[in-house]
């Protein structure tokens, strides 16, 4: 599977299915062969329970999955680090993370918080900038419901106005019962000028492990092969 070592998964917003998407991503991954671990840089919600890292570990199998910093608000990170009275790392700490995760893994997967801009630390870092130092390639995860349309392309737009590459876009819920909206907007993201990796059931997360993994590979199927 020709993907790259580092690859940032974003959202044109916050439930959009990245957590889904990187845990799928990373079955298909492991499935082939390839040592995999995921990275999240600033997990919020702790309180609520909120762990993406073990849901990807639960799903995706055999994975390393590693968190920066764990928040106990369900807030953007700036926000629930205030509250905590905790200090954000920085994106170079991040990147460091990062880069010792890639040297002994094929592929080092990081999730970012929210979307694309949401700010990781006290000065103004964003995934966006992690994208940067690294280097990396995205994956772009959208809903399909109204307004994604607009979200994507404005999150295509940011970026390229950054010069980063954009491995393609999926599709991080799609309904049971999708309706007129729903085949519109995946006609028109098919159509975009980067690929259309997929789309992953709105139903992932109730799944079995066993069945997770089991499908992981179809619902991306516009993957590199």
């Amino acid at each position: 599977m020709n993907l790259p070592g580092i690859i940032l998964v974003t959202g044109t917003d916050t439930g959009v299915g990245k957590t889904m998407t990187t845990a799928a991503l990373a079955a298909v991954l492991h499935g082939t062969g390839r040592s995999v671990a995921v990275y999240k840089p600033c997990q919020s919600g702790a309180a609520d329970g909120d762990s993406d890292a073990a849901e990807i570990v639960r799903l995706a199998g055999a994975v390393t999955a590693e968190t920066g910093v764990v928040l106990q608000q369900p807030l953007a990170p700036v926000a629930a680090a205030a509250v905590d009275r905790t200090a954000l790392p920085g994106v170079a700490a991040h990147a460091a993370k990062v880069r010792a995760l890639a040297g002994c893994h094929d592929h080092v997967l990081v999730e970012g918080a929210g979307g694309l801009l949401v700010e990781l630390d006290s000065d103004g870092g964003t995934l966006a900038d992690l994208g940067s130092v690294l280097a990396a390639a995205f994956v772009l995860v959208a809903r399909p419901a109204l307004g994604t349309l607009n979200h994507t392309a404005l999150t295509l737009e940011a970026l390229d106005a950054r010069d980063l590459q954009v491995l393609g876009v999926v599709l991080g819920s799609w309904p049971p019962i999708p309706d007129v909206v729903h085949h519109s907007n995946r006609q028109v993201l098919g159509s975009l000028r980067v690929p259309f990796l997929g789309a992953l059931p709105e139903q992932a997360s109730g799944l079995s492990p066993a069945d997770f993994r089991a499908g992981a590979a179809a619902w991306l199927n516009g993957l590199p092969a």
